[in-house]
């Protein structure tokens, strides 16, 4: 249980929608946006993957399909109602008492996820009236973000999968359990709007579902089905998380949602999952981490070699915050020294689902955003597509689900982290808890608690160390009894213990009180080692010191006689066990030796026991240490003194296989080693593929995007040419465009009829073309005019009588550059015939 944004105070102002979408978002924004009312009293904020480099035309795009004016999101803009902006390029956006601030990324390849970054701001900087959506995509950049604000209690909407050009992005986000609507994006607007009118409402009548009645009785109801009291917690908190529940189910009133609890038992699951706040990071508060590592841990770890140094993380949620402690621990001790004291970190959390996850120990690559690369690269390891805690790091912290209000603390701790737990809890429930802390932690233990989070009245028993960062030294002082409560509460499912018997005292006589212990000092001193075990070889009872001839095996705890058994005593053993069951007589087995040297040889005694009743079936084996090898039997050789021929020829036989294996299992740990090296150059192979894979993704992505704003802007330009052909068409002026070397470069319909151009004209110089115009100097004429730029004028007539006011000027470019010339004919026969009738009629 870590805290949430929505115990902070957000800064009210304009309320804000954080759009991400990436590869194939364009079109689902456009959707978005194009029905949005013409005015409204929202900012939305798009954020996309970028790349430095690409000037990105999304403002442009946007603008077409909505009034709402758009603009880039500028450094430390105030954030206006009305208003659209999109993140610049190359760098993350984030929102912060209602101004975006950005910072460019300091390379050209960018890891981080933006849509996560600007999303968990906005959860931070808006809490409950905070709204997400998350759009077409690749990855799963958006996830988090969207379960910040989910925690928070702000509104999580994500595009339906099917109608999103890529669906990894939505995807993700509904698998995460975070998303309250899965909609369309033309149907998102509306639904905002509805949303934030209710919300306003629920906001305005606390009254209609603040039922103290209600409350009490899905208080009771958690309690009696879950086995988990809430009734100690912050009534705010409770309606809080409560209402949330209600506004997805579309509920007003707190006696419709106790129905709808009384009848759905997975509802209730999902309500006890919504009051288990759980938003944690790595290296949260990043100041607190320092203070911890410069002024209490060195002290810590300065503690005797067979001392162990012991923590208790309560509150871990999934994790983070106890393998961010683990990972100072590691950081602190030396490793070189052979005298470390080992480390121990016990956390804990009320929520099974997040315990999963913190034991996983696996991590995405957005999770790990606050973790220096050196972190990265010492305490974890690339698997499956994100991170997983490296063994030793995991080998330090032991999770449990744990019910700090009824379950039994951890004792004789030197640090414990409470932090941004407290604050759920009403007074009483505090104060009690702190005395509790008190109570577990060694003389001189430190406990740290939360930004928001004090000792309250309980000064004298915690120093306060660093004020800023609530961490605290407990003061050797024994509090009274009465003040410390124990929480020793069973849960209602945890089995009973057996209730003991009541022994009544005998009185007995000296003698006998002297017989009994005289027969003890005899079997401790003179009496064999043996063990009783039963038809299955299983250890059930030790009687003096078998700890030569019996060891432990390592792994899990087995008390099987074949599993503790040295190795070179098994196979006798195991046949004399089998022998003795089977012809229910004793067996002795002489001369077995050790392979260490200076080890005496051994006589073992394999012997079924016939009574009493209670022991029938079960084989006594006795361990003799062999004073003088010389007076055994000659002959022995380890095989049960009873066995028949066969078994002695079959143990002959043996022998010789025995030899012959052993050097195979030299073979096969050699083989074993060099396929263990193998394995560990393919999974480095693997990690850089994976690396590749997930750089290849991310400029797919990015080159999607690129694409979409590219293919808008073809569109566009081949209307724009479109539109000027048949604008030029419609003139009935011949037009012929010639580039710098006077070669053709385009023309109109009109200008056919005097070149007798085709297609394949294009490109080839104007010498080259016959025309049907009496102008031998044309050519001259046009070179002069791209000499000194003046544009020249001639009418000239074709060799079919028409006449044509031939143009000459310049091409220029928009940046009012010379790159060829521009001829127009113009038909002017109508003109001329009038002139020469007017010069006939003079």
């Amino acid at each position: 249980m870590s805290d949430s944004p929505s115990g902070s105070s957000p800064v009210l102002g304009t309320r804000v929608v954080g759009i991400g979408a990436s590869a194939g978002g364009l079109e689902a924004l456009e959707r978005f946006f194009n029905h949005l009312p013409a005015t409204t009293d929202w900012a939305y904020v798009v954020v996309q993957h970028t790349r430095s480099g690409h000037k990105t035309l999304l403002g442009d795009l946007l603008q077409r399909v909505t009034e709402i004016p758009i603009e880039e999101a500028c450094n430390g803009a105030v954030i206006l109602p009305n208003r659209i902006y999109f993140m610049p390029i190359g760098g993350t956006l984030k929102i912060a008492r209602g101004c975006l601030h950005f910072q460019a990324a300091k390379r050209l390849k960018n890891t981080q996820a933006p849509i996560d970054i600007f999303l968990s701001s906005l959860a931070a900087d808006q809490a409950h009236r905070a709204v997400g959506v998350v759009l077409s995509g690749m990855g799963h950049d958006g996830t988090e973000g969207l379960k910040a604000i989910h925690h928070a209690g702000g509104l999580c909407l994500a595009q339906q999968p099917d109608t999103a050009a890529f669906d990894s992005m939505p995807q993700s986000a509904i698998d995460a359990s975070c998303v309250h609507r899965v909609a369309l994006p033309e149907d998102m607007p509306a639904y905002i709007a509805r949303w934030a009118l209710e919300h306003t409402a629920q906001t305005h009548t606390p009254e209609s579902i603040s039922s103290t009645e209600g409350l009490q009785a899905i208080v009771d109801l958690l309690h009696q089905k879950l086995q988990h009291d809430f009734s100690l917690y912050k009534p705010s908190t409770l309606l809080r998380r409560i209402e949330r529940r209600m506004h997805v189910h579309q509920l007003s009133a707190m006696g419709d949602y106790l129905q709808c609890l009384q009848q759905n038992p997975r509802e209730l699951d999902l309500l006890f999952s919504e009051m288990l706040i759980g938003v944690t990071c790595f290296f949260r508060d990043e100041p607190v981490w320092l203070d911890l590592s410069a002024h209490v841990l060195p002290h810590l770890v300065i503690k005797p070699p067979k001392e162990a140094i012991r923590a208790w993380v309560l509150g871990c949620s999934t994790g983070e915050e106890a393998y961010s402690l683990a990972m100072l621990m590691q950081e602190s001790l030396d490793p070189a020294d052979p005298n470390t004291a080992p480390v121990q970190i016990y956390a804990t959390d009320l929520n099974p689902a997040a315990i999963a996850v913190a034991r996983k120990g696996w991590y995405s690559a957005q999770a790990l955003a606050h973790v220096s690369e050196a972190r990265q690269k010492g305490f974890f390891t690339r698997h499956e597509g994100g991170f997983s805690i490296h063994p030793t790091l995991r080998a330090m912290v032991i999770f449990a689900q744990h019910d700090v209000i009824i379950d039994p603390p951890f004792t004789k701790l030197d640090l414990l982290l409470c932090r941004n737990v407290l604050i759920y809890f009403n007074a009483t429930l505090q104060k009690r808890l702190i005395r509790l802390f008190h109570f577990s932690l060694r003389a001189g233990g430190t406990l740290v608690l939360g930004s928001a989070e004090t000792v309250g009245r309980t000064q004298h028993l915690f120093n306060t160390l660093i004020s800023k960062s609530r961490i605290y030294g407990r003061v050797c002082l024994t509090p009274k009894p009465e003040s410390v409560v124990f929480p020793v509460h069973r849960r209602a499912d945890a089995r009973p213990l057996n209730s003991e018997l009541p022994v009544t005292p005998s009185i007995a006589h000296p003698s006998q009180n002297l017989q009994t212990m005289a027969d003890h000092v005899l079997l401790q001193t003179f009496s064999p080692a043996a063990v009783l075990v039963n038809a299955d070889g299983d250890i059930l009872y030790i009687s003096g010191k078998t700890g030569q001839y019996l060891e432990p095996a390592a792994g899990k705890a087995n008390w099987n006689i074949h599993v503790m058994l040295r190795p070179e005593l098994r196979a006798q053993i195991a046949l004399g066990l089998r022998q003795a069951l089977q012809d229910q007589k004793s067996v002795v087995l002489n001369d077995l030796s050790f392979e260490k040297e200076g080890l005496r040889p051994l006589q073992v005694t394999v012997y079924p026991l016939q009574e009493p009743s209670a022991l029938v079936g079960m084989v006594m084996v006795i361990f003799k240490d062999l004073p003088d090898p010389s007076s055994l039997s000659s002959g022995s050789t380890g095989v049960p003194a009873t066995a028949n021929p066969d078994i002695q020829s079959t143990w002959d036989e043996m022998q010789p296989l025995r030899q012959e294996v052993l050097p195979s299992q030299a073979q096969m740990h050699a083989l074993n080693k060099s396929l263990k090296q193998n394995i560990e150059e393919l999974q480095a192979a693997n990690e850089e593929l994976t690396t590749a894979k997930e750089e290849g993704q991310s400029m797919n992505e990015e080159l999607q995007t690129i694409n979409s704003e590219l293919q808008t802007r073809l569109d566009d330009l081949a209307l724009a040419q479109s539109d000027m052909q048949n604008l030029l068409n419609s003139t009935d002026i011949a037009t012929l465009f010639l580039d710098n070397d006077l070669n053709v470069r385009r023309y109109t319909e009109q200008a056919v009829a005097i070149f007798h151009l085709r297609d394949a004209d294009v490109g080839r110089p104007l010498s080259d073309l016959a025309n049907t115009l009496y102008y031998p100097l044309l050519l001259d004429d046009v070179k002069e005019t791209l000499r000194t730029l003046a544009p020249c004028t001639k009418s000239i007539v074709a060799s079919d009588g028409r006449w044509f006011s031939v143009r000459i000027m310049p091409y220029r470019t928009l940046a009012n550059m010379v790159n060829g010339a521009v001829l127009t004919f113009v038909d002017i026969s109508t003109a001329k015939a009038l002139e020469f009738r007017l010069r006939e009629a003079n």
